[in-house]
């Protein structure tokens, strides 16, 4: 399958919460692995923050920096039930952590995976259904490079527009 790709810019994090809604809005969403590139503070956390309330995950939404995993469950309201992790491999250092942490298990399950720094766990990671990269500008902008890598990712960034705020 060959990969598609979408270029993007962000003007402010008002254009963030857009682009997270119209994700969240994508039925494909529930069974998908996106994973986040971008050097610290490049709002990598921010885009999960906004995806995860457009979802509907109430309350405060916390960086699994420490922790390495934080997982949400969504109960069926109108919709099915989503379970949802979001990972964050800074500190992964050693591949045994992730059969020991039940990694692959989660994989293998169900649902929405999102991973920041996964070139950090690279060599166990699946294959990206959306790799999304991100990149600061002097002026603060995001450039926002999408790369769907199979058809679930492919139906994801069809389902992303690039108009109003979203250049």
């Amino acid at each position: 399958m060959h990969s598609a790709i979408k270029s993007l810019q962000w003007p402010d994090e008002l254009a963030t919460q857009l682009f997270a809604a119209q994700l969240a809005a994508q039925p494909q969403l529930g069974h998908a692995f996106i994973a986040l590139h971008g050097d610290l503070g490049a709002g990598k956390t921010t885009l999960v923050r906004h995806l995860l309330h457009a979802l509907g995950v109430q309350g405060r939404i916390k960086s699994p920096t420490y922790a390495v995993v934080e997982a949400y469950e969504l109960p069926a309201l109108g919709r099915p039930a989503l379970d949802i992790w979001h990972f964050d491999f800074y500190r992964f250092s050693d591949p045994r952590e992730w059969e020991d942490a039940g990694f692959r298990d989660i994989f293998a399950s169900p649902g929405l995976k999102i991973a920041e720094w996964p070139e950090k766990a690279a060599s166990v990671l699946p294959t990206a259904d959306l790799d999304i990269h991100i990149a600061t500008a002097l002026d603060a902008t995001r450039q926002v490079t999408l790369t769907a890598h199979t058809a679930t990712g492919i139906a994801l960034l069809a389902g992303t527009s690039t108009h109003g705020a979203l250049a």
